[in-house]
């Protein structure tokens, strides 16, 4: 923790009203922040007491942290909300435009600018001075370039270092992609002028009619239907971020006109498998994810992939992948379970579904191997495997599902895993 001058705290009983103001800003930038916790808070405060900035600093963290990728955006908020008297001015920095590198865009700048547009919610945002007359022209066309840049870099941003505003322009672009699919062809055969297999049953009732003459030959092909799409995902505390973002895509993708699928099945999966496949039939993405979010109890909990899959391969394999569907798997493989249970559970659904692919946040990094067990245990069980940070990455899942060949980075690391 930074160290803390002395806090100010006002004489006019207001201590109260400052702590709920607090939360606010809080949830504001991104913490689940409840009216419970806001009581709880002052409470807390009341029994710990507020002359020791330490004292006051941890007790507001142990009531309003639950995860660790929180801490950070709870320093910032603090710092700015009761330490620093020119925090006005700190926000206001930290909300003009500026030109950065997707490398420059770590943990501290994200939760920076999480907490200044949460306490600057509502505020005017400093506006640029105006350009000379005879230059307007040239800043238009500067404007215009960087809006287009600025476009390019959030469809690579990872999705744990946006601001609050980015997630909000991210979601809205998922909102708008597609996932189009091929029909798939059955063993059941329909009639067909131009199919390459004759149908003499059909041949034969029509010569019936011309008196024991075939005129013509009938001739049938293989009809098709539209596959199912089933989604597994992972909302453990490390998968929070990157789940809510797919879980937009899905609603998006189930709600969509036209692009082919039968049915969007989805379910959540942490400590126990949920089913929220009802749930994406509103049309009201925020109403859809609150509902899913109520049902599934263990949100940001722990991760027990081995035994949900059990519980899915168990329960609803043979109702949702009987009739060749797509399986798409968004987990980061973290799991201290038993990796031959897990291994056993990824070999079922492998064969039960027509393709099973398998995304992966933690392949954004350069230097990704698979070293913990449970990736071990799951990657020779996948027909493609690919990164799952983005909004570039998940729009490349629309490849992955239209080129049966398609393997992502399996046979890579899958040499890598042989070799080590």
């Amino acid at each position: 923790m930074p160290e803390y001058a002395p806090l100010d705290i006002p004489e006019d009983g207001k201590l109260t009203h400052n702590i709920t103001h607090f939360a606010r800003a809080l949830r504001k930038a991104g913490l689940p922040v409840g009216p419970g916790r806001v009581l709880v808070a002052i409470e807390a405060v009341a029994a710990a007491g507020f002359t020791q900035r330490a004292d006051f600093y941890w007790t507001l963290h142990a009531v309003f942290v639950n995860r660790p990728e929180q801490r950070m955006v709870f320093d910032q908020v603090f710092r700015l909300f009761w330490r620093d008297p020119r925090y006005m001015e700190h926000m206001m920095s930290l909300m003009l435009p500026s030109i950065r590198g997707v490398q420059e865009e770590q943990a501290a700048a994200a939760a920076a600018k999480r907490a200044a547009e949460a306490l600057l919610d509502g505020a005017d945002r400093p506006q640029a001075p105006e350009a000379p007359q005879d230059q307007r022209e040239e800043q238009v066309e500067i404007d215009a370039s960087q809006t287009a840049s600025t476009t390019e870099r959030l469809r690579t941003l990872d999705f744990e270092q946006m601001s609050t505003e980015e997630a909000a322009q991210a979601r809205r672009m998922l909102a708008r992609l597609s996932l189009p699919v091929d029909p798939v062809a059955t063993r059941r055969l329909t009639a067909d002028a131009a199919g390459r297999r004759p149908d003499w049953r059909r041949t034969l009732r029509g010569a019936v009619r011309t008196g024991g003459e075939i005129t013509r030959i009938a001739r049938r092909k293989p009809a098709t239907r539209w596959p199912n799409l089933v989604v597994l995902c992972d909302i453990s505390g490390s998968m929070s971020q990157y789940s809510r973002m797919v879980l937009h895509f899905v609603h998006a993708v189930a709600n969509r006109q036209g692009q082919g699928w039968a049915k969007v099945h989805a379910f959540t999966f942490g400590t126990r498998l949920t089913n929220i496949s009802r749930h994406l039939k509103n049309r009201d993405v925020d109403a859809a994810l609150k509902a899913a979010g109520a049902q599934a109890q263990d949100w940001q909990g722990g991760t027990r992939i081995g035994a949900c899959l059990h519980s899915f391969n168990r329960d609803w394999s043979r109702r949702v992948l009987g009739q060749g569907a797509v399986v798409v798997l968004i987990t980061d493989g973290l799991d201290r379970d038993d990796a031959a249970l897990l291994g056993h559970e990824m070999e079922r659904l492998h064969l039960s579904a027509r393709r099973l692919i398998w995304l992966n946040p933690l392949l954004r990094w350069d230097g990704f191997a698979p070293r913990a067990q449970g990736i071990r245990a799951m990657l020779p069980h996948v027909d493609s495997f690919r990164a799952a940070h983005s909004v570039a990455s998940l729009e490349a899942l629309a490849q992955a599902i239209s080129d049966p060949g398609d393997r992502g980075e399996k046979a890579r690391l899958m040499a890598a895993l042989q070799a080590g």
